[in-house]
């Protein structure tokens, strides 16, 4: 089954070669020609200068140098669209996915008639900080795509690459792949995989960048933090009728009206409840100021590897 693989790459010099020669082993089992596009998405270290001699090195092997980081998700958007095989298989340059799971994928791809197959991990190997937004990640994403397998999402998938034709067009610097891929299809699968300890270095997704990540695909894929706002709304206005009832039943019963520190106090969590809908109101309106100015996903600074190439900048 003819396949592209598409990595994102990140600071990951020293892992690249080792990652090269692994999906080697593992592809040459696996029927079909295959690619490797390895993605540069704005390496601080010599991944780029890595990327250029494996592409030398290997016929089989190409490369994008993006013009700065843009983040993960935009990095494989852009490997996705130079893609050349009927399958999409995304995975990251840490080796915390291995390769040799990749053929279980395919098999499950093509026997299960599903459109995409996501690699599961048995155990994450991450930290509790780190488990626990990649949690919240996951609730985001089920509240964008409305669908219970989002829990179980993982950048190591696999997909048909005719799926990328239901957004070709978009062009937002708001990119989550996993979202995109259920404007095309609702055949999802899981395979549970083995999740290895990471190679060297740390990950690149701190607590704080998978919380804004959440908050992206929130406000940028979904209106259900516009529909929660008014229920809060809703729901504390319930609250001051109460409150209000509760007043004037004191006022008559006892001939006497509560103090000032209770009238303070309801009307702070007044003004809190509207400023926090105001909040979810402006994520909206950036986003659209932000799609307004026609801000690119990602721009390609060059391309290296074999043959022609299409130099889709999004």
């Amino acid at each position: 089954m003819a396949s592209s693989i598409i990595v994102p790459v990140f600071n990951s010099a020293s892992i690249l070669p080792l990652l090269v020669e692994r999906l080697q082993l593992v592809l040459n089992g696996v029927p079909g020609p295959h690619e490797l596009i390895l993605v540069n998405d704005g390496s601080r270290d010599d991944s780029w200068r890595v990327v250029q001699e494996l592409a030398a090195k290997y016929d089989w092997v190409r490369g994008i140098n993006l013009m700065r980081n843009y983040g993960q998700h935009c990095a494989l958007l852009a490997g996705i669209r130079e893609a050349r095989h009927p399958i999409v298989i995304t995975i990251d340059d840490d080796l915390q996915h291995p390769p040799e799971e990749i053929p279980r994928l395919l098999e499950l791809l093509d026997q299960g008639g599903l459109d995409v197959v996501y690699g599961s991990p048995r155990q994450e190997q991450h930290g509790l900080w780190r488990d626990t937004a990649s949690r919240i990640t996951k609730l985001a994403l089920q509240s964008a795509i409305g669908a219970e397998n989002a829990r179980n999402v993982s950048a190591f998938r696999a997909f048909r690459t005719d799926l990328r034709k239901a957004f070709a067009a978009y062009e937002s610097p708001y990119v989550s792949i996993d979202v995109l891929l259920t404007w095309a299809t609702t055949r999802f699968g899981v395979l549970k995989v083995e999740h290895a300890p990471r190679h060297s270095g740390e990950s690149n997704y701190t607590f704080m960048k998978l919380v804004v990540h959440a908050i992206n695909m929130a406000t940028g894929f979904s209106t259900w933090p516009l529909r929660f706002a008014s229920f809060v709304g809703f729901g504390f206005t319930v609250f001051g009728v109460l409150v209000l009832l509760y007043v004037v039943g004191r006022y008559l019963l006892e001939g006497s009206l509560p103090g000032f520190p209770f009238l303070a106090s309801i009307i702070a969590i007044f003004a809190g409840a509207q400023l926090f809908a105001l909040g979810i109101m402006g994520e909206y309106l950036a986003r659209m100021h932000v799609r307004s100015m026609q801000r690119r996903a990602y721009t390609v600074r060059e391309l290296v590897g074999s043959g022609p190439t299409s130099r889709h900048d999004a």
